[in-house]
């Protein structure tokens, strides 16, 4: 083929401006994710002050979860009208005012708006940012590049409660927390490096041998005189139609919506069927106002027994994890054990999740175990090593076992996004994973509250950690048992199906 003539193909960089993508989403996850375990250190003694203390921690971390959800269940519809990158500063600098306004608070109804509202709705639109571009830079290389990305989020929370104790011991609680504001306004700059991928992208030939395969994607002829959108509109009529080859050849149908099991650190390798049908397969009748909210919502979706049984598991463990640990220092404090100890003990669990991710980098490459095996079992276990937890009364043993819980803690954590990369088509993991993120928040401000109750009025905090096992359990119960349900219907199916007898093919031959 002449080199005026030679077709190419537009491809995700696999590195280039990537690797700042990458920095960019550990960044924003450092400083985000590292203030909700160490908020009791944040705010204890604050809130001592004011005579509230678990009710309060309680009601504000439930509120930072509504607030998120809200944000990412509207995250989709905003991509649709503007540029990814704009709804993430717009979700940046939400969460920079909101770390600015708790400088100046004076009761709980100020950290309620400026921690719960204004940070808790700024992470919930750059999640899905960071989550989306990521994606579409890395394919080839997503595995390798979110294990380090992971083992950055891994470094940065291990020392982010040794950080705020001793800015605490420095500057006191308010120069604290003008301390973090500053650190805060680095998720300005980790979306500031979320360029669209289309910046970026690498041209590369297609090879038109016979055995080529037409793959979709945008491809430029080496003249640049015209830009191709995809390879199923502009380049059907010079190319052969999708599905075969350049020689004429069939390609086979596999890779075409082929399933492919998520590596552990590879965020949304792809797979997994549509699991309802699509909202544009409808009549041409008007759209009423409920087929709107459906579709503005994805709320088809729900209509999945296994999608709203991931979501529903999910919400419950991931709520009962967090609240767990941000209750824990309280906890550490009623049994007398010093600020340098417990902020010791919070780093100790932070450098055990951090090894935990490298063994979870390291092990995908040699196991291929579905995502959601590995929230399951990291689910199941917490269970158990929190009743080790309440055993547990000198440093040395609350360590070992908080280093436990840290190891497990990255099993119920990184897999998350996975669970539905694994389910849901590409096509549809923004809507889904925001329906997620809204129905978890609600969640979580429904039980939220019942457990900083429970508290006040048994005043035990034996009783709120059993109570949180119990939510825990509400994630591994029905799991296991829709797995199984599952596994038994396919094993009865398939005893069921005649066999396959081959039968021999017989040529004419001519005499």
């Amino acid at each position: 083929m002449a080199a005026s003539s030679m077709v190419h193909r537009r491809v995700p960089p696999e590195g280039g401006w990537g690797l700042l993508v990458g920095v960019g989403m550990a960044m924003m996850f450092v400083v985000t994710l590292g203030s909700l375990p160490s908020f009791g250190l944040m705010f204890g003694d604050f809130l001592t002050e004011l005579g509230e203390e678990t009710s309060a921690i309680a009601l504000i971390t439930s509120c930072f979860f509504s607030a998120l959800s809200f944000a990412g269940l509207f995250t989709n519809t905003l991509m649709k009208k503007t540029s990814c990158r704009t709804v993430g500063l717009i979700g940046a600098t939400s969460y920079i005012i909101g770390s600015m306004m708790t400088i100046f608070v004076r009761s709980t109804n100020e950290l309620l708006i400026s921690f719960a509202v204004f940070q808790g709705a700024g992470f919930g639109l750059m999640i899905p940012v960071s989550y989306t571009t990521f994606n579409a830079y890395f394919v080839e290389k997503r595995v390798v590049m979110m294990s380090v990305a992971q083992t950055l989020i891994g470094v940065g929370t291990m020392f982010y409660p040794i950080f705020i104790q001793r800015s605490m011991d420095a500057f006191g609680f308010r120069g604290c927390m003008t301390v973090l504001a500053a650190v805060n306004s680095h998720t300005l700059v980790a979306m500031l490096v979320m360029h669209p991928v289309e910046w970026h992208m690498r041209r590369v030939p297609v090879d038109a041998g016979p055995s080529a395969v037409v793959e979709y994607g945008p491809v430029a002829t080496t003249d640049d005189t015209k830009t191709k959108a995809t390879a199923e509109t502009d380049n059907l009529p010079e190319l052969p139609p999708a599905g075969r080859g350049l020689g004429g050849h069939r390609v086979p149908e596999k890779l075409y919506g082929s399933r492919r099991a998520s590596s552990i650190p590879g965020l949304g390798n792809w797979s997994g069927p549509v699991v309802v049908s699509d909202s544009t397969e409808r009549d041409s009748k008007p759209a009423t106002k409920w087929q709107i909210l459906v579709d503005f919502l994805d709320l088809t979706l729900l209509k999945d027994p296994i999608y709203v049984n991931i979501v529903l598991g999910i919400s419950f463990a991931l709520y009962s994890d967090l609240a767990f640990f941000t209750i824990q220092p309280m906890y550490l404090f009623m049994l007398s054990f010093s600020k340098t100890d417990v902020s010791l003990i919070i780093a100790i669990g932070a450098g055990a999740d951090l090894i935990s991710r490298i063994f979870l980098a390291i092990s995908s490459t040699c196991l291929n175990i579905k995502a959601r095996y590995v929230y399951l079992a990291g689910a199941l276990f917490t269970i158990v090593a929190r009743f080790g937890f309440l055993c547990v009364f000198d440093f040395y043993g609350m360590a070992i076992v908080t280093a436990i819980m840290g190891f497990l803690r990255t099993w119920i954590h990184v897999p998350l996004p996975l669970v539905f990369s694994e389910y849901l088509p590409q096509e549809r993991f923004p809507s889904g994973y925001g329906l997620f993120m809204f129905l978890q928040g609600n969640i979580t401000f429904a039980i939220g509250p019942i457990v900083g109750y429970i508290r006040d009025v048994t005043g035990s905090y034996t009783v709120s950690f059993h109570v949180l096992t119990l939510v825990m359990a509400l994630c591994v119960v029905p799991w296991f048992f829709e797995i199984c349900y599952y596994r038994l219907k396919r094993q009865a199916r398939q005893e069921l199906e005649p066999p396959h007898v081959t039968i021999p093919m017989i040529r004419e031959t001519k005499e």
